[in-house]
């Protein structure tokens, strides 16, 4: 007897134990019961009561069974079959029309369901919000932010948009600015940052500046404020900057890398060396600014997002010690570079970033 190959519904199931599986242990059984199935969410089953054995639940996977015993088993879906649903949620929406919709993403949202959050996710939000999302790519998505990266994010509702969009993100013609606050103080100077990023082959959750597999990338930087956060019991207050990104490439986590490689990790971003300080425990990277062409309308489009709380708060501690004017952004060196060949499925790969030039 076999569930079938839908493991996006709960069946229930059951036989007799023949002498085939005699002496077996249970999760062996299930796994040739129920093969669509991961032996891992059929332990997970056994473990939630969901096994009987002559009606009696058991609780664990290396228990023999006996010939003639009757075994049922209730096929509950995983999460992963489960995390294309609609999920009705607030939804932070800055702009929206029959085409598209901006979207200020709150820190601690994730974007696209994957491993360890099947549900809860915007694709989940965009499903519940709009029916058309169920037949575009990624329910409209084009881009991504880190779960603890708050800002702005575009999203497609037409599979025209959609394509659009893509075109304008890979010929560079969607404008992003990031605000970071970082451990140390950078030269008030703008500067750019050339290093290849690849994934780190000490660890692989980690992105690193790399030549074994690195992809070009360039990061260009400049400080806004600088500051000193006073510690409580400590003599020697903590260098902090608020600093302005604009990326020419977007590779995975690349301001993260970036600046942490020179030197200067964001705040709270342990990933990449950035200790947490007081009063704010997340990685203080935020996406203020986006820029692009509407893709039916031809209507050059622009959005800020302020500040969310969190970083304010943290932010309002600090006492500044330097203030640059908003002209010196202006000096930024945001030359195309035609060497930078962006590739579109880095981005989609956990990203806090998509392609922009200045």
């Amino acid at each position: 007897m076999t569930a079938g190959n839908d493991t996006t519904a709960a069946t229930t199931l059951a036989t007799e134990i023949g002498m085939d599986a005699h002496n077996q242990r249970l999760d062996r059984v299930l796994v040739q019961l129920a093969p669509e199935f991961s032996r891992n969410h059929l332990q997970s089953l056994i473990e939630r009561g969901c096994v009987l054995l002559d009606g009696v639940a058991q609780g664990s996977a290396s228990k023999r069974v006996r010939m003639g015993q009757q075994l049922q088993v209730t096929l509950l879906p995983t999460a992963q079959s489960l995390s294309f649903t609609p999920e009705a949620m607030a939804l932070p929406i800055v702009f929206e029309d029959d085409h598209l919709m901006v979207v200020n993403k709150p820190v601690g949202l994730v974007v696209h369901p994957a491993a360890g959050n099947w549900s809860g996710t915007l694709l989940n939000g965009l499903l519940a919000h709009h029916a058309v999302a169920q037949h575009l790519p990624r329910a409209g998505l084009v881009h991504r932010l880190d779960k603890d990266t708050s800002g702005l994010m575009v999203v497609a509702k037409t599979l025209e948009t959609h394509t659009a969009l893509a075109r304008q993100i890979a010929a560079r013609e969607v404008h992003r600015q990031y605000l970071a606050l970082i451990l140390g103080w950078l030269p008030p100077a703008p500067l750019s940052i050339s290093a290849p990023i690849g994934r780190d082959p000490r660890a692989r959750i980690r992105m690193a500046v790399t030549t074994r597999g690195g992809k070009p990338a360039r990061t260009h930087v400049q400080v806004l404020q600088q500051a000193l956060l006073p510690i409580a019991g400590s003599k020697i207050p903590q260098r902090v900057s608020r600093v302005r990104c604009v990326l020419d490439t977007g590779r995975t986590h690349q301001i993260r890398v970036h600046l942490s490689h020179k030197g200067w990790p964001l705040v709270g971003d342990a990933l990449y060396g950035g200790k947490a300080l007081p009063g704010l425990e997340r990685q203080g990277l935020h996406a203020h600014r986006l820029e692009f062409t509407h893709p039916a309308t031809g209507a050059p489009l622009a959005f800020e997002a302020d500040w969310p709380q969190d970083l304010s708060d943290f932010w309002a501690q600090c006492e500044i010690t330097l203030d640059a004017t908003e002209d010196a952004l202006t000096r930024l060196d945001l030359a195309d570079d035609d060497e930078i060949d962006d590739d579109w499925d880095d981005d989609l790969d956990g990203a806090e970033s998509v392609w922009v030039r200045g």
